[in-house]
């Protein structure tokens, strides 16, 4: 078994910790920053995403008092993957901290691209919640 990198990513929001996290609870509200996600439907109890390589079952974490939001994707094949996500106050704001792992079937390169990937939907994240709260 060969070791592979994992990637933590994190972004400060101007926002407080609870705005941040209750925006991030709903499932519903991953479509607005998370582009890689397409099209979020909610399909006989399942949460459902369209993507190019077909369609994908997300299950999210149950509301939670420790600033959980963590997130299982099912992919095509079956495989579940697991995305660790945070958000803990910092100050009047609040970091999100998602966590990246590189899996077995991935190249160096697609990882690269899904850092980069997860870098914008966070940043866009970041926009969405602190031009909110500007208007």
């Amino acid at each position: 078994m060969s070791f592979l990198p994992d990637r933590t990513i994190t972004i400060s929001i101007d926002r407080p910790y609870q705005d941040v996290y209750n925006f991030l609870a709903e499932p519903e509200n991953f479509p607005l920053w998370a582009e890689g996600l397409g099209r979020l439907d909610f399909i006989y109890g399942d949460w459902i995403v369209q993507t190019p390589q077909g369609p994908m079952s997300i299950r999210f974490t149950i509301r939670n008092s420790f600033g959980i939001v963590d997130h299982y994707i099912t992919v095509p094949d079956g495989k579940e993957i697991y995305v660790p996500m945070r958000v803990i106050e910092s100050g009047e704001g609040a970091q999100v901290i998602f966590t990246l792992f590189h899996r077995p079937d991935m190249t160096f390169e697609q990882f690269e691209n899904d850092i980069q990937l997860v870098e914008k939907d966070l940043y866009k994240l970041k926009t969405t919640l602190e031009e909110k709260h500007d208007r």
